[in-house]
């Protein structure tokens, strides 16, 4: 599979599942938000593409919003802990990823153990896989997003 802006390249599984609430406020997020349109295209087809869910029917090794996992990225020697988070709560010294980044965006939705690729912003392909998850609000009673 080639790369491609924000591009998930899934080795591993080419699945993705995102609950309705979450569905509904990154669409909402889209039309208030100012992202490029390439930006805003490539996270408006991984919904599209999503099996979209009730809260209550969504699996605990998926990535939602607010979860907490540890990943290995292919240029790290030890594997990270990232919180993937909405934009306002992004903080890179905290490990918060938005969603509106190439490797937030690819994120969403992926289950534990699956490899996910994306371009940076200078263009540089990077690829990660989601060692585990610590933390998904839905598989602990939380369903606000």
């Amino acid at each position: 599979s080639a790369v491609v802006p924000m591009s998930v390249v899934t080795s591993s599984v080419d699945e993705r599942i995102v609950t309705e609430p979450i569905h509904a406020r990154i669409r909402g997020l889209l039309v208030r938000t100012a992202v490029s349109e390439s930006q805003k295209g490539a996270l408006e087809a991984r919904l599209d593409a999503a099996d979209v869910v009730p809260t209550r029917d969504i699996a605990s090794d998926v990535v939602t919003m607010n979860s907490r996992m540890q990943i290995q990225d292919d240029l790290d020697t030890a594997p990270r802990d990232i919180t993937l988070c909405y934009p306002a709560d992004a903080s890179a010294d905290d490990g918060r990823v938005s969603l509106l980044s190439p490797m937030g965006a690819c994120l969403l939705g992926c289950r534990v153990g699956s490899e996910v690729s994306w371009l940076t912003p200078t263009g540089t392909p990077r690829t990660a896989r989601i060692v585990s998850l610590y933390f998904q609000p839905e598989a602990s009673g939380e369903y606000t997003t």
